[in-house]
């Protein structure tokens, strides 16, 4: 009893650290006071001067666009990768391959910032491309970091997957690639879905690796809010933080109903199935 209390207290200590700060960030973006230690009116002055911000909406929408794309590209290259780790045995310059996938992962921000840049700037004394930082090395350098955490998600799913079903396929007649988007696809497409959001969730949120590879007129939101912060956070990030928490909340809540549902339908199904034998 005394072990469960302890548990039981140290979850509620770890659940209050994570959520009392987004609390006060969601009830101090209502406050129609600048300051964060006087309370003044309940008001949503700063959420109308967020819209009319067109620096800050600028930025956001900017970060959103250059994580979708990158984690939609990220997706693709992690897959390919994850497939390879996980099914192709031991072929040659494995090790290497896995050691440069997996090298984003432990490698500093500020060490691989440094390297991309690099890259840029002698691929366009070299080659001529890319003019310039911007949006476009933004994606490429994001992709480069995103598609590692994809590649492990895919290749754990890969590695669990029962291979007979893909072995069975193949030796009823059917080719690799429809093996793989019949069989393999819809078995790690809930993987495929975890590394998109979570390629993504980096993407948007990335701050030093951006820092390196943007140029002027590319300056996400990341970049906004930290230098707004060293000359005093305005509460219009406060009104923006609460609209990507509130987007972030009710995708939660609706992936948790569709869930639910599925659950209740294999449920049912596995009765029917019971009562039916």
């Amino acid at each position: 009893m005394p072990k469960s209390w302890f548990l039981r207290f140290g979850l509620i200590i770890g659940l209050l650290f994570l959520y009392i700060p987004i609390i006060l960030l969601i009830v101090l973006s209502f406050n129609d006071n600048r300051s964060v230690a006087v309370w003044s009116e309940f008001s949503f002055r700063w959420y109308g001067e967020l819209m009319r911000d067109e620096q800050l909406l600028s930025a956001a929408w900017l970060s959103v666009r250059v994580a979708f794309i990158s984690a939609s590209f990220a997706v693709v290259l992690g897959t390919l990768a994850g497939m390879m780790l996980a099914r192709f045995g031991a072929f040659k310059g494995r090790a290497l391959f896995s050691g440069m996938v997996s090298a984003p992962l432990v490698m500093p921000e500020v060490i691989m910032g440094l390297s991309l840049l690099l890259l840029f700037v002698s691929m366009e004394q070299v080659l001529g491309w890319p003019e310039g930082r911007g949006m476009l090395t933004i994606i490429l350098a994001h992709i480069t970091f995103t598609m590692s955490f994809v590649t492990v998600v895919v290749q754990s799913r890969l590695v669990s997957m029962d291979a007979s079903l893909e072995e069975a396929a193949m030796d009823l007649g059917a080719r690799p690639a429809k093996v793989f988007f019949v069989i393999t696809l819809p078995l790690i497409a809930p993987a495929i879905v975890s590394g998109w959001l979570l390629a993504f969730t980096l993407s948007l949120d990335d701050l030093v690796i951006t820092s390196f590879v943007s140029g002027p007129g590319s300056t996400t939101l990341p970049q906004i809010v930290f230098s707004s912060v060293r000359l005093g956070l305005s509460p219009k990030v406060n009104a923006l933080a609460t609209i990507v928490v509130t987007i972030v909340a009710i995708g939660i809540i609706c992936a948790g109903i569709y869930n639910a549902r599925q659950e209740k339908a294999r449920l049912r199904d596995e009765q029917m199935a019971q009562q039916g034998g």
